[in-house]
């Protein structure tokens, strides 16, 4: 693995674990703030418009599977290609691939919608992703939910393979 790059990109940028694996470090956040009045999601109280993180995954962890109640869209910014998996809200599953070879459909930006379930893994081995992450209405830990692979498979048993590689198999403490 690139550790000297990794480190470097955790050093520089002040990188910090993430509770749904990975590191981040939220860059920016809107000074504007949104009620659930103006919108189709319940919140309490209210969100910032919008927010924005650092995310850096190595091939040796993964992005667990969750949710949240805004619209997320991932920029891709250095390292591997990275593969965002999705379960969308009708069921369905998606592969997003986020990288810069895009003669192979990969995208530099893709957007994962308001509660669908997803995480993401690194698609190269001993490698690393460096993105971007933006979400509207802001990101409030409130609205984050993990999920652990029993709760998963009993609604989503089509997609075992990809729950049981994604989803913990009981919420980290």
């Amino acid at each position: 693995m690139k550790l000297k790059e990794i480190d470097f990109w955790i050093t520089k940028l002040g990188l910090e674990p993430h509770p749904e694996g990975g590191f981040y470090k939220r860059t920016y956040e809107s000074g504007e703030k949104v009620s659930d009045q103006e919108l189709t999601v319940h919140y309490e109280g209210q969100r910032k418009l919008y927010t924005s993180i650092y995310f850096l995954l190595t091939s040796e962890n993964v992005s667990h599977l969750h949710r949240l109640k805004s619209d997320e869209l991932w920029y891709f910014h250095a390292g591997s290609s990275l593969t965002i998996h999705v379960i969308h809200e009708n069921g369905e599953y998606e592969e997003m691939k986020l990288g810069m070879n895009l003669e192979e459909g990969e995208v530099l930006q893709a957007l994962v919608p308001k509660n669908s379930i997803f995480g993401s893994s690194v698609m190269e081995d001993n490698a690393y992703s460096l993105v971007g992450c933006m979400v509207s209405p802001g990101f409030d830990f409130q609205d984050f939910e993990l999920f652990t692979q029993k709760e998963l498979l009993t609604q989503y048993p089509q997609h075992r393979e990809i729950i049981l590689k994604l989803a913990y198999k009981e919420i980290p403490e």
